[in-house]
């Protein structure tokens, strides 16, 4: 009797919780099926955002798509500071003091080759338009979500004076570079030779960039960034690709690669930024170099990026920074890479060609005829410089200086191998 009596008693006073939980159900069921279509849209929305309309478009041999977009349509301009601006199309001045990159011929065995794009083999962009890489939805699926896609991770940047590796290394980057601080800079500049570096899982990267830095390392960190990437998360695949980056705010809120935000004002037709680099160097084979130049304008106060010597390619507002509005407080130079210890190993991604940076010329990765802008805008050698790397058993640095190559330095690595486990 007692179980017939409790199964009446509660007959009734559950019919109203299982109403109850056949809605939640259907409620569920209903948010599973709408949740990837809300995902969709946002997804589409984000597309319409990045990929303006194009006058012209250009397919890639390598499968992106580049779309020739007039230059007063670019993203920058979806900025709310931007909307009255007015393109200016040339820095006032350029650095006095440029290096003699002529000189590097002197050495037959130490002769570097020209470099290009893989997109320029179809066609070229008209006057007064930008090519930029349309970006497919893939792209974004790939990214944890809409809004982030095209950032950096938090805390991606080597700290070397206070260099606390358990801090550093809880984002699983590490770095192999060489820096100047405790002075105002105003630019810098550097010749990298360019690499297919071996990418171990997708979530990974490798680079190797110039960093132009103002402030602390906290969380209103400025930084200008610009140099060759490999990274299958943003591109989909693995080849070697010419990037920039910005943020105000330590990587938070601000910021993005290329031109996947507002911010960035790009003036030049022939160099799309994310498009492949092509040829790149190879193991005992002909070496392969891009030089990027990036200096505050004296009187704009805008910060420009020169690609190669012939390539004027655009400018960073002055009021996208706090600390770089006035100048910077530190220049790095160097490789980064992601370690994400896949199986609790040290990855095996390589950071520059993949080998130590002994090894030298036509085997290792170098950065050449590194060069800062001081306060009357010439270029000249950097002073007191220092090197950092997490470690130096998987990625290692080296500097040296001779007439023909200025400062420069030798870096990278294999990451996972007998002494790096």
């Amino acid at each position: 009797m007692v179980p017939a009596q409790i199964g009446r008693g509660t007959a009734a006073g559950r019919a109203p919780v299982l109403v109850f939980s056949l809605w939640c159900l259907i409620c569920l069921s209903l948010a599973a099926r709408l949740s990837p279509s809300m995902q969709q849209l946002e997804v589409q929305k984000h597309l319409r955002r990045l990929n303006k309309p194009p006058l012209k478009t250009i397919e890639s041999p390598d499968g992106d798509i580049i779309d020739c977009v007039h230059i007063s349509n670019q993203p920058a301009f979806d900025h709310p500071f931007l909307k009255d601006h007015k393109i200016l199309t040339r820095p006032t001045y350029h650095p006095e003091g440029l290096f003699d990159e002529n000189k590097v011929s002197e050495k037959p065995k130490e002769r570097t080759n020209p470099i290009n794009q893989l997109w320029h083999a179809n066609g070229r962009c008209p006057e007064n338009t930008i090519p930029i890489r349309r970006t497919k939805e893939d792209d974004v699926l790939r990214a944890s979500s809409a809004k982030r896609y095209g950032k950096k991770r938090h805390r991606s940047i080597p700290q070397p004076r206070s260099a606390d590796p358990d801090l550093i290394n809880q984002s699983g980057h590490q770095h192999a570079i060489a820096y100047v601080e405790g002075d105002k800079f105003y630019g810098a500049k550097a010749t990298i030779n360019v690499w297919e570096p071996k990418i171990q899982q997708p979530n990974e990267f490798s680079l190797s960039q110039l960093w132009i830095l103002g402030g602390s390392f906290g969380q209103d960190l400025n930084s200008i960034e610009a140099g060759w990437q490999v990274s299958p998360d943003l591109y989909g695949d693995n080849n070697t690709r010419l990037f920039t980056y910005w943020t105000s705010d330590a990587y938070q809120a601000t910021g993005c690669y290329n031109l996947l935000c507002s911010g960035f004002i790009q003036v030049n037709s022939e160099i799309a930024m994310g498009a492949s680099i092509s040829p790149v160097s190879a193991f005992r084979s002909p070496q392969y170099d891009i030089s990027i130049l990036i200096w505050k304008d004296p009187s704009e106060g805008h910060w420009w990026m020169q690609f190669g010597n012939d390539y004027v390619l655009g400018y960073w507002p002055s009021f996208l920074f706090s600390y770089l509005a006035d100048s910077a407080s530190m220049v790095e130079w160097g490789g980064e890479v992601v370690n994400s210890e896949p199986d609790g190993l040290h990855t095996s991604t390589q950071m520059g060609s993949g080998h130590f940076p002994e090894e030298g010329f036509g085997k290792s990765s170098y950065f050449r005829n590194i060069q800062v802008v001081d306060s009357s805008n010439n270029l000249k050698a950097p002073k007191g410089i220092g090197t950092f790397t997490e470690q130096s058993n998987c990625y290692d640095v080296q500097t040296g200086s001779n007439g023909d190559w200025g400062h420069y330095f030798y870096y990278g690595g294999p990451g996972r191998n007998q002494n790096c486990p």
